[in-house]
C-alpha cells in the first residue's frame, strides 16, 4: 500500500486549468481516469488526510503510486479524452456499466446492394441502420412478420440468396408474397432499396404519413372497381397497425427522447433507458455497476451518457435526453452531444406531465433491476468466497486464490498438438486474458513434454515482463531472455493487463494457483518447469478426470474434495473451460490443414490474389502449368511475386487423384475435384455429429 504523499506533485506544478489526469500502480498501469474544470483543485482533494476521504477514493489512491496529467483548452475537450481514455486503458477504479444481457436490435443492412432485414446483438457495424433494442428477439420476428406484408425486404442469408441466385427459384417468403425476391430478378436493386428506405422510415415513427398514402390508395382503387388490390391494401393497413400497437402510444406528441433513470445504494448502481421515438417506446435497456469511486448521481448520468452515446452520431443521438440528475457542470456534456447529433440536444429534468410521468416508469424498472441483481449477485459473492477459501484451505495455501490459470493439451491422435490458458480471477472467467499456444518443441503425442513446454513458455515471458518493467529484484541471475511474443500466444480481443503506457501487455500478472488438466505426471512437469525459472511462490494441483482427484508436487496420494463441495465445482469449472478452449483451437488448426492448398504456402500471398489466381486460371492445374507471363496478367500479380508463386507451385507435388465419393468415380483433374469429392486417403475431420468415442480421442 503506497503512501499518497510519496507521489504527490510539488506545489505549483499542477496547473489551474481544463485537462485529464490518470492514478497509475506501481506496474505502470492505468488505475483511474479523471476530468477537472480545475486540475490544480481536483487532484488537491486527493492528497489531504485519508481519514477525510471516500473508502473507494481511500483505496484508489493508496494502490496508485503515481499522478500524471494532460491540459485541454476546454471542458467538452476534456469530457471527450475522459471517455477515450476509460475506453482504451479500462481504470478498474473508474464507473464502468455492464450490460446484464446483450441486447437484440432489429437491423437493415443498408451496406448491402440488396439490403436484409435481421436480428443483431453486440458491436454495431458502420452502414446498418438499428432499431431498438428490445427486450427480445422473438418481439423484433413478430413486428418483422407483419412488415414483410407491406415491406416485402429481403431477410434470408447471403448463402440461401446466393443459392436462389444459382438456381433462379426463390424461398418460401418470395412464393407467399413476403419477400420482393430480388434474388432472381423480380425487383432490381433500385427497386429493392426503395423498400429498404420506407421500412425504415416506418420503423423510425414516421408511420402517419404512409398509412394515410395507403388509405388514400386503397378509397382509389376501390373507386376504380379495382376490388382485389383495395382489400389487400386494407390488410396491409390492418397489418401496420397492428404492428404499431406493439409499442403503446406514451407522449402525444410525437416526441423523440430518451428517458434515463438510476437506483442507487452505497455500493451499486442501476441505470434504465427508454427510447421513445414518435411518442411510442421503441427499446429498452439497462445497465448495472459498482461504485469503485465517490460518484454522485449525476456523475453515474454522466458516464452513462457516454457510454450509451460515445459511439452515436447523427439521428441515433435524441433531440432531447431525460435524466433524473444533470452533472455539474451540465454545459459540456450538453456540447458534446450536440456535437455528436450534428444540432442541439436538450438535456434536462422533467418537472410535470406525461413525461415526468414516464420517468417514473423507467425509476420503477430501475429499482426492479438493482433488486434483482443484489438478491443474484449476493449468492454469487458468497458461493465464490466460500468456493476459494476451500481450495486454499485444501491447498494449504496461506491465502485464497484470487487469481487462477489452468493449462490443457489437445491434439488428435499426436496430430496438431496445442495448448490453452484459461484465467479466472475472483472465481469469474477472464476471457480477455485467455492465451493458445501450439507445441513447437517435438513431434508427436506427449502430454507431459507438451505441458512442461507450456508452462515455460508462459512464466519466461512473465519473467522478461518483470525485468523489462524493472521488476526484477533477484541480482544474482538475470532473467530469461525476453522474445517477441508469436501469434499464437497473443492475447484475445478483451480487457488485458496493461504496460508501461497503461496499454495492454501480454503475460503480466502471475496467478496464485496453477491448474493442469491431468494428473500426477502433468503437475510434476508444470512444477518441474517452474523450478528451472526459480518460480517458487506459485501454487501448482492438477485435476484428473477420472475420479475428479486434486494432485499436487510430490504427494504420493491426491486431495480427495467432497462431491459437493464449491470448491471442487470451481476447480471443474476451470478445467472444463480450459478443456473447452483447447478442442476449440485443435478444431480450428486441423479445418485449416484439411482446406489448406498449395497456394497457401506462398509467402506474401494473400486470400484475395489467391482468389484472383484461381478465378483467373480456374484451377491451381492450369495455374502450375501457366508461365511467368500469363501469371503476370492476373491484376495485382507482379512479376516478382509470379516467379514466387511458380517456383512455389514447382516445388509442390500434385495432389493424389481426387474420388467421387458417391459414385467411386476418379476425377481427371485433381484440383478442379469439385464438393463431395476427396483426394487421396486423408484422415476425416472429426465434427459435431462425430460419435462420443471419436471426440474422445481429442485430448
Amino acid at each position: 500500500m503506497a503512501d499518497p504523499s510519496s507521489y504527490r506533485p510539488k506545489p505549483g506544478q499542477i496547473p489551474d486549468s481544463p485537462g485529464v489526469y490518470k492514478f497509475r500502480d506501481e506496474h505502470r498501469r492505468v488505475i483511474y481516469v479523471g476530468k477537472a474544470k480545475s486540475l490544480r483543485q481536483r487532484l488537491a482533494s486527493y492528497f489531504q488526510d485519508l481519514a477525510n476521504l471516500h473508502p473507494r477514493t481511500r483505496t484508489m489512491v493508496t494502490t496508485a503510486a503515481s499522478v500524471e496529467w494532460t491540459v485541454v483548452s476546454t471542458e467538452v475537450e476534456a469530457l471527450q479524452l475522459e471517455y477515450s481514455w476509460i475506453k482504451e486503458y479500462d481504470p478498474r477504479f473508474n464507473v464502468k456499466y455492464r450490460d446484464d444481457k446483450s441486447y437484440p436490435h432489429l437491423a437493415v443492412t443498408m451496406n448491402e446492394e440488396f439490403p436484409r432485414v435481421q436480428v443483431m446483438r453486440g458491436a454495431k457495424k458502420k452502414g446498418v441502420r438499428y432499431f431498438g433494442p428490445y427486450g427480445h428477439a422473438w418481439a423484433i420476428r413478430d413486428t418483422v412478420d407483419l412488415l414483410l406484408r407491406v415491406f416485402p425486404v429481403r431477410t434470408c442469408s447471403a448463402g440461401v440468396f446466393k443459392n436462389a441466385s444459382r438456381t433462379g427459384r426463390p424461398c418460401l417468403l418470395g412464393y407467399i408474397g413476403k419477400c420482393s425476391a430480388p434474388c432472381v430478378g423480380r425487383i432490381t436493386p433500385e427497386e429493392h432499396r426503395g423498400l429498404a428506405e420506407e421500412f425504415c422510415d416506418f420503423m423510425a415513427g414516421r408511420t402517419g404519413t404512409y398509412i394515410r398514402r395507403q388509405e388514400q390508395q386503397m378509397a382509389e382503387a376501390a373507386e376504380e372497381m379495382e376490388y382485389e388490390r383495395a382489400a389487400r391494401l386494407r390488410d396491409d393497413i390492418e397489418a401496420l397497425k397492428k404492428a404499431m400497437e406493439k409499442s403503446a402510444v406514451v407522449l402525444a406528441d410525437a416526441t423523440d427522447a430518451d428517458l434515463m433513470a438510476v437506483a442507487e445504494d452505497e455500493l451499486e448502481a442501476a441505470v434504465q433507458i427508454f427510447h421513445v421515438r414518435g411518442g411510442r417506446v421503441r427499446g429498452q435497456r439497462g445497465w448495472v455497476t459498482d461504485k469503485v469511486e465517490a460518484v454522485t448521481t449525476g456523475d453515474l448520468v454522466e458516464h452513462a451518457l457516454q457510454q450509451l452515446y460515445g459511439e452515436e452520431t447523427g439521428d441515433s443521438v435524441p433531440k432531447e435526453v431525460l435524466v433524473p440528475a444533470l452533472p455539474e457542470p451540465v454545459e459540456p456534456v450538453q456540447e458534446w452531444l450536440a456535437a455528436r447529433r450534428g444540432s442541439n440536444v436538450s438535456l434536462r429534468i422533467p418537472q410535470r406531465g406525461d413525461k415526468k410521468a414516464l420517468m417514473e416508469t423507467v425509476q420503477r424498472n430501475a429499482l426492479q433491476a438493482l433488486a434483482l441483481h443484489k438478491t443474484r449477485r449476493a449468492s454469487d459473492l458468497t458461493t465464490r468466497s466460500r468456493a476459494l477459501e476451500e481450495i486454499a484451505e485444501a491447498l494449504g495455501l496461506d491465502s485464497a486464490p484470487l487469481r487462477i490459470e489452468c493449462y490443457d493439451i489437445s491434439h488428435l491422435q499426436g496430430d496438431d498438438v496445442v495448448a490453452s490458458m484459461v484465467v479466472f480471477e475472483d472465481g469469474l472467467q477472464r476471457k480477455g486474458e485467455y492465451r493458445r499456444f501450439q507445441i513447437k518443441g517435438f513431434a508427436g503425442q506427449d502430454d507431459v513434454r507438451s505441458m512442461h513446454e507450456v508452462i515455460t513458455r508462459r512464466f519466461r515471458r512473465h519473467l522478461a515482463e518483470k525485468e523489462r518493467t524493472g521488476e526484477w529484484t533477484d541480482g544474482g541471475d538475470a532473467a530469461p531472455e525476453a522474445a517477441e511474443t508469436p501469434a499464437d500466444e497473443a492475447p484475445l480481443a478483451g480487457n488485458t493487463p496493461q504496460g508501461d503506457d497503461g496499454r495492454p501487455k501480454r503475460f503480466a500478472y502471475p496467478p496464485q494457483l496453477v491448474v493442469v488438466d491431468g494428473g500426477r505426471p502433468q503437475v510434476a512437469a508444470a512444477r518441474r518447469a517452474l523450478d528451472e525459472l526459480g518460480i517458487d511462490d506459485i501454487a501448482v494441483c492438477g485435476l484428473a478426470k477420472r475420479l475428479e482427484e486434486v494432485w499436487l508436487p510430490d504427494e504420493d496420494d491426491p486431495v480427495v474434495l467432497p462431491r459437493s463441495s464449491e470448491g471442487l465445482y470451481l476447480l471443474q469449472r476451470v478445467r472444463d473451460e480450459a478443456h473447452r478452449f483447447a478442442i476449440t483451437y485443435q478444431r480450428v488448426k486441423r479445418a485449416k490443414r484439411f482446406r489448406s492448398g498449395p497456394l497457401d504456402d506462398v509467402p506474401g500471398l494473400g486470400e484475395s490474389r489467391r482468389q484472383a489466381l484461381i478465378k483467373h486460371f480456374g484451377s491451381v492445374k492450369r495455374l502450375r502449368s501457366a508461365t511467368i507471363d500469363q501469371i503476370c496478367e492476373v491484376p495485382g500479380v507482379g512479376r516478382k511475386t509470379a516467379e514466387t508463386i511458380a517456383a512455389a507451385l514447382a516445388q509442390a507435388a500434385p495432389a493424389a487423384p481426387a474420388v467421387n465419393t458417391a459414385t467411386g468415380e476418379i476425377m481427371e483433374d485433381d484440383e478442379d475435384a469439385a464438393p463431395g469429392t476427396t483426394a487421396g486417403p486423408a484422415e476425416e475431420p472429426v465434427t459435431a455429429g462425430a460419435s462420443d468415442e471419436r471426440r474422445g480421442q481429442e485430448t
